[in-house]
């Protein structure tokens, strides 16, 4: 947990530089296809030291996490079948088996399916990539990653904008139980996607 209070406190550190939006966009972009850390920690810090543009924050999370769901698309519409093996060994979520049970959720589901992974702790990569590798209708899954992601930034915001300096004493109060729930919700989104369904 001392590792994620050093994260915690150097990704606060951008919010008192001119680089903490730029550092949110690609953070998000990356995030939506290859990266493991989501972008609600960077734009928690950036809100909680500028309240006043919390929902700047959100726009540019949001704008940089529907691109990234895009390159997220794109490399699987094009290039899954080269990169496959490389994303069951290395990256944490996929695996054969739960991309067979992505496709499934895709049929019976399509925007819905785009939507909850834009909102909820479910890895948002494996479902921007597997559309592409299934074909999803592009329109139907910009729709709903725009409105999902959006929903999800701009609600952080909105509560960070409303409930601000009593917030952050809340976070550094509690920042070790805080983390552990993340990393468990985070855990129980990559278990929905590969058993449940």
């Amino acid at each position: 947990m001392f590792g994620l209070r050093r994260l915690y406190d150097w990704v606060l550190s951008w919010a008192g530089t001119p680089y903490g939006g730029v550092a949110l966009f690609l953070l998000a972009f990356a995030e939506s296809s290859v990266f493991p850390v989501p972008p609600d920690v960077l734009l928690i810090a950036l809100a909680l030291s500028v309240p006043t543009r919390a929902f700047r924050f959100a726009l540019i999370a949001a704008c940089g996490s529907v691109l990234g769901g895009l390159f997220g698309y794109l490399l699987g519409f094009g290039l899954w079948h080269v990169l496959d093996s490389y994303f069951y060994a290395y990256v944490p979520g996929f695996s054969p088996e739960g991309f067979v049970r992505v496709q499934e959720l895709f049929e019976r589901y399509n925007f819905w399916v785009v939507f909850s992974a834009g909102f909820t702790p479910i890895p948002y990569k494996i479902i921007t990539i597997g559309a592409g590798a299934f074909h999803i209708n592009l329109p139907v899954f910009v729709l709903a990653s725009a409105v999902g992601r959006s929903l999800r930034f701009f609600l952080v915001a909105w509560f960070l904008y409303r409930f601000g300096p009593p917030v952050r004493v809340l976070i550094e109060k509690y920042f070790n139980l805080l983390a552990l729930v993340f990393f468990i919700l985070l855990v129980a989104g990559v278990w929905v996607v590969k058993y449940a369904f």
